[in-house]
């Protein structure tokens, strides 16, 4: 019986949007998409990257790259992307997210929808922002998230980004969710650390989507149980 020929040249290079399964890593995803399209070619190794991480409290667009479109991963990472995020105000975790659990409270009543309009343009343009202590941001040769989980405090230097849209999509305190249209290098969760103690009460991100980065939007992302479906 001879086998029809795959839609894709995975050695050549193909570029594959995915929408990213909660709490799996980007390297899950990477390396589970490898042992499908080797087990599928019959081969032992392949070329497979991502370009740019998504923690794994967050879903939604994770685009990787095979073979010979390797080359294009740093040309992708530096687009503009899009994210749907959830915050609730009134609290804060050590990861800025569910991850970790809530270790300080605060009070809300003073926040009303004019006001967080109000002190959002403060984060638009180009800012400058710490990244959260429990990301893959290498000090001294080990990744932040390694010092932070043993308790160990680390200077995280702040660095250059830039915000093009914040939009509010609901307010319904404690929650409130925000369209966030931002470039390289953004991390969501300490843009909510920042919003809440702009607004002098904690915040932290219960859910975080990536819905486009650059021209690759949730219309064209693939499941994962969808791929090489036979």
């Amino acid at each position: 019986m001879q086998l029809e020929p795959l839609p894709f040249d995975f050695l050549q290079g193909e570029i594959l949007v995915f929408d990213k399964p909660l709490d799996w890593t980007s390297f899950d995803l990477v390396h589970k998409v490898r042992l499908i399209i080797c087990k599928k070619l019959n081969i032992k190794k392949l070329k497979v990257g991502h370009a740019g991480t998504l923690d794994p409290r967050a879903t939604g667009i994770l685009i990787l790259c095979t073979g010979k479109a390797t080359s294009k991963i740093e040309t992708l990472q530096a687009d503009e992307k899009e994210y749907i995020a959830t915050l609730k105000f009134g609290a804060t975790t050590p990861s800025f997210d569910l991850e970790s659990e809530e270790d300080a409270h605060f009070d809300t009543d003073h926040i009303s929808r004019d006001l967080l309009t109000g002190i959002l343009p403060q984060f638009l343009g180009t800012i400058m922002q710490v990244p959260p202590e429990y990301s893959a941001i290498k000090i001294n040769g080990k990744r932040a998230y390694e010092y932070a989980r043993k308790g160990i405090a680390v200077e995280i230097k702040s660095k250059v980004l830039e915000i093009k849209e914040i939009e509010i999509l609901s307010f319904d305190l404690p929650e409130v969710k925000l369209r966030i249209v931002c470039g390289k290098g953004t991390y969501i969760r300490a843009l909510a650390r920042d919003i809440g103690v702009a607004l002098n009460s904690g915040a932290y991100l219960t859910g975080l989507r990536r819905t486009r980065v650059g021209k690759y939007d949730l219309n064209q992302a693939i499941k994962l149980e969808d791929f090489l479906r036979t």
